[in-house]
C-alpha cells in the first residue's frame, strides 16, 4: 500500500493583498449605503426642517377668515392673535414681537405688525397705532374659531397664512420667541420676490 501525502497550498502574499484590497473597496462602497438605510429606517435625521414655527398644512387665507386685507396689500404680516384677556405675558409678547419687527432693519418696510383683537381689546389698545407701526384689526368669529389658541401667524403678501408660532406662556421665553420669529421672517424675506 502506498500512502498519499496531502499538502496544503498557502496563498501567496500577493493574492492575500489582492483579496484584502478587494474587501476594503467593497466595504468602502457598501458601508455608506448601509448607514444611510439605517439612518432613514430609525429616523436619525431631521429631514432638513429649517423653520422655527409650525407650517400651516391646510391652506387658509385672510379672506376665508373674513378679515379685510385691503390695508395690508403686498406686505408680509406678523399677525398677532392673543387670548381674550391680554395679561402681562401677552403684553410682553406684543413688545417682543414689535422688537422683532424693528430688528428686520432694511426689510422692515416689507412687513406690517398687525394685532388681531376682539372688540374689548381693540378699544383697550386703540392708542397703540398712534404710538407705533402696529395696525389694529378686529377678530372675526371665523378667525377665532379657526385659530382658538393664542398665537402669532405669519401671512404672505397674497394673504395666505403660512406659519404659526405659539405665544410664550412665561416671561423667560420672550427672547427665544422673538429670535425664532426673526429667523423665520429673515428666511422668508430673503427668498421671497413678492412683498
Amino acid at each position: 500500500m502506498s500512502t498519499i501525502e496531502t499538502t496544503t497550498v498557502q496563498p501567496s502574499p500577493k493574492k492575500m493583498k489582492s483579496k484584502t484590497t478587494f474587501l476594503l473597496m467593497l466595504a468602502a462602497f457598501a458601508l455608506p449605503v448601509i448607514l444611510a438605510k439605517l439612518a432613514l429606517s430609525f429616523n436619525w435625521l431631521n429631514y432638513g426642517v429649517t423653520n422655527k414655527g409650525t407650517l400651516i398644512e391646510q391652506p387658509v387665507t385672510l379672506n376665508q377668515l373674513d378679515i379685510d386685507s385691503t390695508n395690508f396689500a403686498n406686505k408680509w404680516l406678523l399677525l398677532y392673535h392673543p387670548t381674550q384677556q391680554c395679561n402681562a405675558t401677552c403684553q410682553n409678547s406684543m413688545k417682543a414681537l414689535y422688537n422683532t419687527y424693528l430688528a428686520l432693519g432694511k426689510d422692515k418696510p416689507r412687513v406690517l405688525p398687525v394685532a388681531l383683537l376682539n372688540n374689548q381689546l381693540t378699544n383697550k389698545y386703540s392708542d397703540l397705532k398712534q404710538k407705533s407701526d402696529w395696525h389694529i384689526t378686529t377678530a372675526t368669529p371665523l378667525s377665532e374659531s379657526t385659530f382658538p389658541q393664542p398665537q402669532l401667524l405669519i401671512v404672505d403678501p397674497l394673504g395666505n397664512i403660512i406659519l404659526s408660532h405659539q405665544l410664550p406662556t412665561e416671561e423667560n421665553q420672550q427672547i427665544l420667541f422673538g429670535k425664532q420669529v426673526l429667523a423665520d421672517m429673515k428666511k422668508l424675506l430673503k427668498y421671497s420676490k413678492v412683498g
